[in-house]
């Protein structure tokens, strides 16, 4: 039977390790040259990685994927634009490093100035965390890596995302269909960047239609002076519950191999165990995780290590982060949707939920109730009603208000006004009918009193009228 590098590394699956599976590679003859890996960035091989994703990959979902190993994690994609023009801060209350801008949408905000914009934890991301740009313009993309690369090991350029809000402005998947941006964007930030701070450039993409057309692409990215490069194993027009497609994998993997640069494989990668296996078997560096990182970010511990935690463990966890640095409570409770699973009767007890508070009192997370006190209070996420402190609905109902007692003090004017002009005509019996300010009645409040008085009378009819 012919010598297979392959089959020689299944054979002893049972010893592959985040130590040993480079070294099982590198013997099988997978890996070659190595492009130099700067002082303060770092080498993606023999690597499980946190994928970028948009919400999913906030700071919260970050910790808990490194709390249970995850040797690195990609920060969601921010785009350039969102990025030039922020200040940078240390929050003196968690110590994170925060990029803020004040908000341009002419929104008043009550619980902060400004926003932020993006967030990173100095100390337990210290040598771990991955910032991806979305971009679609090498200048852009410099300014805004200048901004963060000092706070970070590495940067990635997005050119795999295919939703619209990326590839509309030339960004994302985009890049894959005009090639001489994205090596226009890479040369720059490579040029600019890694000398600079002294850390590596990356970039994600996906499959092209043929593997021809995915060899050109790759080897043209390969000379551009990058460290890794992340390959989606799905086409831009396919989507997450199409399963990846895995045929192209050891072609790219040898390309990269052959320039030196870290090849990282994404797609249906299910965990760490998991993820080392893929790795062995197509001649990969590293494995990125996304979709099961962000239903449990235990995914990431071998099973030898304990495996896979209860959904309950690793929300408590989450929770825990998320307070922590002060997340935005819209994500957290968006995280807790992923994380929590459908059938579960709590999953709809958080629909109503406005307040960490009763996050933690739908969830039994007794322990946190102190916790969520304090930072619902710094939030201002919940007023001395009781009620969200900057719960839209809310804010909606006040201007509701107002915008019903200006239409009352309207009619009341138009009832003033036509009196008057009764009186100039000589009607004086018009003063005497017309009934006093306090004892008018507005139509407009009547219809309104009657229906909620219909509506109280007869609730289970009214329920269904509104479904």
């Amino acid at each position: 039977m012919p010598f297979s590098p392959s089959r020689l590394v299944r054979t002893i699956m049972t010893s592959v390790t985040q130590e040993t599976a480079p070294a099982l590679a590198a013997a099988a003859g997978l890996t070659q040259k190595r492009v130099p890996i700067p002082s303060r960035g770092v080498d993606y091989r023999g690597k499980i990685v946190l994928a970028p994703m948009v919400r999913s990959g906030e700071l919260p979902s970050r910790l808990l994927a490194l709390h249970y190993g995850a040797d690195l994690v990609w920060g969601p994609e921010t785009v350039d634009r969102a990025m030039i023009g922020t200040t940078r801060r240390i929050n003196s209350r968690t110590g994170c490093v925060e990029w803020t801008r004040v908000p341009t949408n002419n929104v008043k905000k009550e619980m902060f100035d400004e926003s932020v914009i993006y967030r990173v934890d100095p100390v337990r991301e210290a040598g771990r965390h991955i910032f991806q740009i979305g971009t679609s313009d090498p200048t852009r993309a410099v300014e805004c890596a200048k901004l963060v690369a000092a706070d970070v090991s590495g940067i990635d350029v997005n050119a795999g995302c295919p939703k619209p809000f990326s590839t509309h402005a030339g960004m994302g998947a985009a890049l894959l269909r005009t090639p001489d941006k994205l090596v226009s964007i890479l040369e720059a930030l490579v040029a600019e960047i890694k000398p600079a701070f002294d850390i590596g450039i990356s970039v994600k993409i996906r499959l092209l239609e043929t593997p021809a057309e995915t060899e050109t692409l790759v080897r043209r990215l390969c000379a551009t002076g990058i460290t890794g490069l992340t390959i989606h194993c799905r086409t831009t027009p396919m989507r997450p519950r199409e399963r990846a497609i895995r045929g192209q994998l050891r072609m790219v993997a040898g390309i990269c191999h052959d320039y030196g640069v870290a090849c990282v494989m994404n797609g249906d990668v299910e965990g760490r165990d998991h993820g080392l296996e893929l790795m062995a078997e197509y001649g990969t560096d590293g494995a990125m995780i996304a979709t099961c990182a962000e239903k449990n970010g235990s995914c990431f511990r071998a099973k030898a290590d304990g495996g896979l935690a209860t959904w309950e463990e690793a929300v408590a966890k989450y929770m825990r982060f998320a307070m922590e640095v002060e997340n935005k409570f819209h994500n957290t409770k968006f995280m807790l949707t992923q994380m929590v699973p459908g059938k579960s009767p709590k999953y709809k007890e958080l629909t109503p939920c406005k307040s960490y508070g009763k996050l933690v009192e739908v969830l039994g997370l007794t322990e946190l109730e102190e916790m969520a006190r304090k930072t619902d209070e710094l939030m201002k996420l919940v007023t001395v009603e009781g009620s969200s402190g900057n719960d839209k609905s809310k804010v909606a109902e006040t201007a509701g208000d107002e915008k019903k007692k200006n239409k009352n003090n309207l009619t009341n004017d138009v009832q003033q006004e036509n009196l008057k002009r009764k009186r100039g005509d000589g009607d004086e019996e018009a003063e005497k009918q017309q009934p006093p300010p306090s004892t008018r009645i507005n139509v407009s409040e009547a219809v309104e009193a009657a229906a909620v008085e219909q509506q109280s009378s007869q609730p289970v009819a009214a329920a269904v009228a509104a479904s």
